[in-house]
């Protein structure tokens, strides 16, 4: 894992958001760098190999594809994880208890 990558997993393991996440998850073809089954969310740590043309592309298609499953996809920058690091978890975890909720919520105008 890279710098960035440890330090988000830091904050992540243990449930520390309420669920739990796993990390370098494979999941079809690809592997996931975070991803917590629970509340359907995938965490991916960009470099910044992924800002290049070719790769925007290839996230697209990745993305599209984990959104088929029914996955949320979140995208931090390296950058972002080690100098705003704070920011990030409450992005997180901001959308993980709405993805929580989602999927815990009785549907509406029923029992």
């Amino acid at each position: 894992m890279t710098d960035s990558e440890r330090k988000l997993w830091s904050l992540l393991r243990r449930k520390q958001l309420g669920v739990r996440f796993r990390k370098q998850v494979p999941f079809g073809p690809y592997i996931l760098d975070f991803l917590s089954i629970k509340a359907k969310v995938v965490i991916e740590v960009d470099g910044s190999q992924h800002y290049e043309e070719a790769s925007l592309v290839r996230d697209a298609k990745r993305d599209a594809f984990l959104r088929s499953k029914g996955l949320r996809v979140l995208r931090f920058s390296s950058k972002d994880i080690l100098n705003r690091t704070m920011g990030v978890w409450q992005t997180i975890l901001d959308i993980v208890e709405r993805q929580s909720e989602r999927f815990t919520s009785p549907p509406s105008g029923g029992e």
